[in-house]
């Protein structure tokens, strides 16, 4: 079994609402190559079906989804090959 990819970019989205998680995460994956992983934190309870929808819309793969004991919606999302 291979060892996990680093996190290539963290993305804070806490205390933002929707659709600011979803729109730095759109932006942080452009920066990134596919298969490379972005994380996101989120405070905002309607995250976590936003991101379900934006992965199923784009072709983004949500790797991983953690609801921290603090609150903190945390997404590991791959980048879509292009």
């Amino acid at each position: 079994m291979s060892a996990p990819l680093p996190i290539a970019v963290e993305v804070d989205a806490r205390d933002m609402l929707c659709p600011l998680p979803v729109l730095k995460a759109r932006k942080a994956l452009k920066g990134v190559q596919p298969g490379e992983l972005i994380q996101v934190l989120a405070t905002d309870p309607a995250a976590d079906a936003d991101f379900k929808a934006f992965c199923e819309a784009t072709g983004h793969e949500l790797v991983n989804f953690e609801n921290t004991a603090d609150g903190v919606l945390q997404f590991t999302i791959a980048k879509a090959a292009a």
